[in-house]
């Protein structure tokens, strides 16, 4: 039976570079999938688009196609990722310039685009999911609205002869189901084996979370060699059965455990997790070690489609000002609550218009409020203020009445920051699949 190895090459935008390299390098992969579009990141780079027609793409794709085509190249390994964002155009554009610098030649590039759906959703006046309302009602505060494409367009790249496929905003799990699906000849209604190469997608769409990075916790699930975590690779057969692995020189670990925790990272429903190919069924997936660093998985059942597609709506949401302060030695934790009453009565003083604001001692009661304070009292604490406001000149007063203590009392504080940001914010809609027109267009470097 036919086999392919689909190896991760990110899991978000910023994602170490090495173990991308090292899986191309080392795991006699197939494929190698970047998936760095969270959210918020496509709205911010909407923006940036807006000011510069050739931004728009990850920050970090120069660096990654620099490090891993010559690797893909040399072994044949085909390159599929979402690092396009707001500009999946100008991103094969780029990655074309990059791979003539580096002179590899003959590499056809294809971009995915269509997913920019901000005129359909103002055309039609489209509700918003959560709050029900057309979206004309959010005026300009709207940046943003792309939606969730499936893998049909990235199939229709690969079976054109594509090498690299840089698409904006694919449903994560999509970016590892098309090469399957274009390997294996699945039908698009073949709905049990598009929901296993969907488990596919979703375990490995988060990198190292499932080679132990966000499963570690010090004397109770202990992983060695984080600092040197290898990324996840599925060994997948025609039929969808398949098994979870990882270089074996790498650091971390696969496990039921790793695979488990994983899986339910982000499922509302694990009996409906719905995406633009397919319901997936989780429920009684299964997790088999059958080697060291090798977990088959099995149990994966699939049902319809749903019949809209989802959209990411980005908008600026105000506001948000914060500074900070350290205190320590004898005293901290007094020191660091007297320094948040004299910033709580100088925002008073000052007039400052907040529409929420928030102190904080970090390390002492800003995640579990008092409720779970530290005994004995701690020697050290920083203290936070945070608000949001409806203009970046009230935001950016927060961090100066913090800076102010330098000098204003108490003692001894130190390390001051602050900051002030526009706070882009993500809402949803659903679409008709109709009204969302993928296309698929190349360029050879």
């Amino acid at each position: 039976m036919k086999t392919i190895r689909i190896g991760t090459g990110a899991g978000y935008s910023g994602d170490r570079i090495e173990p991308a390299v090292e899986v191309a390098e080392k795991g006699n992969i197939d494929y190698l999938v970047f998936e760095c579009l969270a959210e918020r990141t496509i709205a911010i780079a909407q923006k940036a688009k807006l000011n510069n027609p050739e931004a728009g793409y990850d920050a970090l794709l120069t660096a990654r196609m620099r490090a891993v085509l010559p690797a893909c190249k040399q072994k044949g390994i085909k390159l599929i990722t979402n690092m396009g964002a707001a500009n999946p155009l100008a991103a094969a554009r780029k990655t074309a310039e990059i791979a003539a610098e580096l002179g590899i030649s003959g590499l056809k590039i294809a971009c995915v685009e269509g997913d920019d759906v901000l005129k359909v959703l103002t055309d039609k006046d489209i509700n918003i999911t959560e709050t029900g309302a057309p979206v004309s009602t959010m005026g300009d505060t709207l940046l943003s609205a792309n939606a969730y494409l499936g893998a049909a367009p990235l199939v229709e790249a690969l079976e054109k002869g594509a090498d690299v496929v840089i698409t904006g905003r694919v449903a994560d799990p999509a970016l590892f189901l098309a090469p399957q699906i274009f390997e294996f000849g699945w039908s698009f209604d073949d709905w049990d084996r598009l929901a296993k190469g969907t488990a596919v997608g979703h375990l490995l769409e988060c990198a190292g979370q499932i080679t132990g990075g966000y499963y570690a916790e010090p004397g109770f699930k202990d992983v060695a060699g984080l600092a040197r975590l290898g990324f996840p690779i599925a060994e997948v057969s025609e039929d969808g059965e398949f098994v979870i692995t990882k270089v074996a020189e790498a650091g971390g670990m696969v496990t039921p455990d790793t695979c488990k925790e994983q899986i339910l990272y982000e499922v509302h429903d694990p009996s409906s997790y719905l995406t633009p190919d397919v319901t997936a069924d989780f429920s009684q997936i299964t997790f088999t070690q059958e080697g060291t660093d090798r977990v088959r998985v099995g149990g994966v059942k699939g049902r319809e489609r749903p019949a809209t597609l989802k959209a990411s709506v980005g908008y600026v949401d105000g506001y948000i000002g914060e500074g900070e302060m350290s205190y320590a030695g004898p005293g901290a934790l007094a020191r660091g609550r007297l320094a948040l009453d004299i910033v709580k009565e100088r925002l008073d003083i000052i007039g400052l218009e907040a529409s929420e604001l928030k102190f904080d001692l970090i390390g002492y009661n800003a995640i579990h409020a008092d409720v779970l304070a530290p005994q004995p009292e701690p020697t050290e604490v920083r203290i936070r203020v945070a608000g949001r406001t409806a203009s970046m000149a009230e935001a950016v007063r927060i961090g100066n009445e913090v800076e102010t203590l330098y000098t204003n009392g108490p003692a001894s504080g130190g390390g001051a920051a602050k900051s002030a940001k526009q706070v882009v914010a993500m809402l949803s809609a659903l679409l008709p699949r109709e009204d969302v027109i993928p296309t698929v267009q190349f360029i050879e470097a």
